[in-house]
C-alpha cells in the first residue's frame, strides 16, 4: 500500500532547485521526487577492489602522475602542524 510523505519547512532555493531539476527530466515535482527518493534507496552494486580497477580502466579514467606529488605536499604539511 503507498505511503505519503510530507517535507516541512523546506528552504526556497532547495525547492526551487527540485521544481528545475523536475522541469529538466519532464516530471512533475512529486514524480521527481519519487524517483530521487527510489534511487537513494536502490541496491548499490557493492564492487571488489579488482572490479573496481577493471571499471576504471574500462571507462578510461587515469590518475595523472602529479597525484603522488600531491598526496606527499598534502601529507608533509599535516606533519608540520
Amino acid at each position: 500500500m503507498p505511503v505519503s510523505f510530507s517535507i516541512k519547512n523546506v528552504p526556497e532555493d532547495v525547492a526551487e532547485k527540485l521544481r528545475r531539476r523536475a522541469a529538466q527530466r519532464h516530471r512533475s515535482l512529486q514524480g521527481e521526487l519519487l524517483a530521487i527518493l527510489e534511487e537513494s534507496v536502490a541496491e548499490e552494486q557493492t564492487l571488489t577492489p579488482v572490479e573496481f580497477v577493471r571499471r576504471l580502466k574500462t571507462i578510461g579514467l587515469e590518475t595523472p602522475s602529479e597525484s603522488a606529488v600531491f598526496v606527499r605536499e598534502d601529507r608533509d604539511a599535516d606533519s608540520r602542524r
